[in-house]
């Protein structure tokens, strides 16, 4: 904790224009290898991960043009010109007025980047608002719309070093931030006094975020809202917590007791959730193991242990500038765990009335095996 003050506080980006330079290169190579001549992106994370900044959505457009091959262009309001060139890495930015229809300088714009000879193919950022894609596909002629998840995913899944590097801050100060929180709990306290107090501690990391806080029963919601209750002692707290640097993400999960001494049930059902989650971690191997293999792992040992049941979510999610992104550790994915894949492990068990035990740690394949980046706790 002691050093977790500093963590985030830099202000020097550490993503610079050559990272976005080969994420581009890297856009327009999985543009071609797909057949497919242009990329569409509303501000989303995709957007930032393409151009160094989200401007964020509002009723007026802003759309960020990717073509296979040739400059990339942002069509904005005019009045938002000098903003995108400040802070994006694209230095073409298309300005429409007030008065425009901004889907005629998009037309414009996508008719300099077609093919000849053909109709262009272009692939739709998969957050891509409904009325965005129906002007897109009524007043942009002479392009098919295509769905762009397998551009985006594909560079997004494999995290660079500059990628972790971040979420290794972000994961810091979550997990002083959580210490912190629990060393002030109180008697009395509500679980919004405790998730305000969550969210000042990462503040004042230089890594926001904030998280669920959850007391005894309340626990036993996977996504459970602040409860009235207040806290008192012999109780199970749970903070879920996540916090960001630079765009990237941490997603945390721990569960205490807090009191004089945890009751024999809580040991036995954290003992069973933690070797649950240690499953996951040593049966993934790079290249071999699929997502739906490391939920298997983890859900042997709950459900072996009797506990079957009361494990009523995936495994994990994948993490990274989203706090859940593809790939997810779920029953029915396929997919194969590769290097620089970042993803949580977090099996729970919540029996409704009495309690719940979740332990998130977050982690990535690397070519010997699953790093855990986070600090994973000890058995009770």
């Amino acid at each position: 904790m002691k050093g977790g003050r500093a963590v985030g506080r830099s202000q020097t980006p550490t993503l610079t224009p050559a990272t976005f330079a080969r994420r581009i290169a890297r856009a327009q190579e999985e543009l071609k290898s797909h057949k497919l001549d242009l990329l569409v992106v509303e501000p989303s994370t995709n957007f930032q991960y393409f151009a160094g900044y989200n401007p964020g959505r509002s009723e007026r457009l802003i759309l960020l043009m990717l073509p296979a091959t040739g400059v990339p262009a942002i069509v904005c309001p005019s009045f938002e010109v000098e903003r995108i060139k400040r802070n994006t890495v694209i230095s073409q930015a298309r300005g429409w007025e007030e008065q425009e229809d901004p889907w005629l300088l998009v037309a414009k714009a996508a008719q300099q980047m077609k093919p000849r000879g053909r109709a262009g193919e272009v692939a739709v950022e998969p957050t891509t608002s409904y009325q965005s894609y129906v002007r897109l596909t009524t007043k942009v002629r002479g392009w098919i719309p295509r769905d762009g998840s397998a551009v985006t995913e594909r560079l997004r899944i494999i995290k660079s070093p500059e990628e972790i590097a971040l979420i290794r801050q972000a994961i810091a100060a979550t997990e002083a931030s959580i210490a912190a929180t629990f060393s002030q709990l109180a008697v009395g306290m509500t679980e919004r006094d405790v998730a305000q107090l969550l969210s000042r501690e990462m503040a004042s990391r230089g890594s926001p975020g904030g998280g669920l806080v959850q007391f005894g029963p309340s626990s036993a919601l996977p996504h459970g809202g602040p409860s009235a209750g207040q806290l008192t002692r012999e109780t199970v707290v749970l903070i879920d917590a996540g916090s960001r640097v630079e765009g990237y993400t941490s997603d945390i999960t721990r569960t205490i007791w807090f009191g004089d001494a945890p009751s024999d049930e809580f040991k036995k059902v954290y003992n069973i959730v933690h070797d649950a989650q240690t499953a996951a971690i040593e049966n993934a191997k790079p290249g071999i193991t699929q997502c739906q293999q490391v939920d298997r792992a983890a859900r042997k040992v709950i459900t072996d242990a009797g506990y079957g049941q009361y494990f009523t979510h995936r495994l994990g999610h994948g993490m990274g500038m989203d706090g859940h992104e593809p790939p997810y550790m779920v029953e029915g994915n396929t997919l194969l765990l590769e290097p620089g894949i970042v993803f949580t492990d977090e099996p729970g068990i919540y029996q409704l009335g009495k309690f719940g035990v979740r332990i998130e740690d977050d982690c990535m394949m690397t070519p010997s095996g699953v790093e855990v980046l986070s600090h994973r706790t000890a058995k009770l």
